[in-house]
């Protein structure tokens, strides 16, 4: 494989870049928005000398939902996906980091509904820091694993307490998420897709913020008080692919 891929929190991502900046030598730079049509990434790549050669490889890193920053020189080659969405194309000549890094220090406004059917967290974060949040449990049965009326009668029942719980659920988002809802820089979810889902579909208020959801969903299991702060780390952790040519 001809690349190596790690993932890293926001303070060490700072530390590297900050070595990336100071690295001599010939280099570029190169920012990516969410979804660059693949011509438009070809053409800009043909301005980074070596970098058309790694395209097979590092083409369906370029096409990530939040974009892309690409490295490219001596001695750092490498690929970073961040935390938040580019903004826009452009091309530098050097290593020059400062677009990224800016994201990374402002400290924006994230809220956040971690769920899963019976179980709840709702959270707004300042940069890291949690300032505001709910968490809670509701009764929302398993599935019936039997046919026959009965089944039909504990879907329809089952289906009345998804719906209530969502209706819970949604308040408490209203509630802690409508305070800062000027403010909000970003939403995020975490939980299982079709739960989501129809909580969305049921949840009137989530509308507002649709413009705001980042373009991926936290895989969380259990919400819970403890796991807001753990999620939030994932928001802000950014992936490096490193390109090594013949390894």
């Amino acid at each position: 494989m001809p690349f190596s891929e790690e993932r890293l929190k926001r303070r060490r991502l700072l530390g590297l870049l900050g070595e990336v900046e100071a690295a001599s030598g010939e280099a570029g730079s190169l920012y990516l928005p969410p979804d660059c049509p693949p011509d438009e990434v070809n053409e800009l790549a043909a301005k980074l000398p070596g970098l058309q050669e790694a395209l097979p490889d590092l083409a369906p890193f370029l096409n990530s939902p939040a974009g892309a920053a690409v490295f490219w020189g001596e001695p750092y080659r490498m690929v970073v996906l961040p935390p938040f969405p580019v903004r826009g194309k452009a091309i530098f000549a050097g290593y020059f980091a400062e677009p990224l890094k800016s994201m990374l220090e402002t400290e924006f406004t994230i809220g956040m509904v971690l769920l899963r059917l019976g179980a709840y967290a709702v959270g707004v974060f300042e940069g890291e820091k949690l300032v505001s949040s709910k968490v809670g449990t509701g009764l929302v049965h398993a599935r019936h694993r039997q046919g026959g009326s009965s089944a039909a009668r504990f879907r329809r029942h089952r289906e009345k307490q998804a719906e209530s719980f969502f209706g819970r659920v949604c308040g408490h988002m209203r509630e802690h998420l409508e305070p800062y809802l000027s403010r909000i820089d970003y939403m995020v979810y975490g939980g299982e897709k079709f739960t989501l889902g129809a909580f969305q579909e049921e949840c009137a208020f989530s509308e507002q913020l649709a413009e705001r959801v980042l373009p991926y969903r936290l895989d969380i299991r259990h919400p819970k008080q403890a796991m807001l702060e753990a999620a939030i780390e994932q928001v802000w952790t950014s992936r490096v692919i490193r390109w090594q040519p013949g390894s």
